[in-house]
């Protein structure tokens, strides 16, 4: 796995709904610096430049109310159809990726830092495990998964499996993990893990 700058670089990987952003958020209690390809993805939705862009490719049917891009809308027009998804992705993610590369620079001088998190939605698709200098896997059965996919608005099983369906498969993210935390029970339990991994990612750096 490659190295960028001085400071671990940290990768999460998980199903939906797994808990992957609770894990990097104890991350960040530990001192790390948390990089969100959601948030990011977000800030993107908002420029002028990508949301016409988007509207130009999948139409006026997408916008809310106010004009802005509906990101429930969106994703019901791109999950389901490989050809869609891979149109967003190639509209989105070269921008998300430049900004993660900032942020990144950004993050690696700062003494307060002890390690960079990335917190990002597709990494092993888009090849950036082999930036990451340690991979963490999320494990969480997919009952749970769903119980907490139904608090977001995501209340069909089925939904998750499209979703899921054209990723690569969670055995495969597994196996190129270098721990595995298990997120089936409280929390108090996944940051004994977390830390105990952490100690190990920061003594082995």
């Amino acid at each position: 796995m490659g190295t960028l700058g001085k400071k671990p670089v940290i990768g999460i990987l998980g199903g939906m709904y797994s808990g992957k952003s609770t894990v990097a958020a104890e991350l960040a209690k530990l001192g790390c610096a948390v990089i969100d390809g959601d948030s990011i993805s977000h800030q993107l939705l908002e420029e002028k430049d990508v949301l016409k862009k988007i509207v130009r490719v999948f139409g006026k049917e997408i916008l809310d109310g106010k004009g802005k891009i509906s990101r429930s809308a969106l994703a019901n027009r791109v999950f389901g159809d490989p050809a869609k998804l891979e149109t967003l992705t190639g509209i989105l993610h070269p921008l998300i990726m430049a900004r993660v590369e900032q942020l990144i620079a950004q993050c690696g001088p700062q003494p307060a830092v002890r390690a960079i998190v990335l917190d990002i939605p597709l990494l092993v698709e888009i090849g950036w495990e082999k930036r990451c200098d340690h991979i963490i896997f999320v494990d969480c059965v997919p009952p749970l998964r769903l119980e907490r996919a139904k608090k977001t608005g995501v209340f069909e099983a089925d939904h998750l499996k499209i979703r899921e369906n054209l990723q690569i498969s969670l055995d495969k993210k597994k196996r190129i993990a270098d721990n595995i935390v298990d997120n089936n029970s409280d929390l108090s339990g996944l940051s004994k893990q977390i830390a105990c991994i952490f100690s190990t990612i920061v003594d082995k750096g």
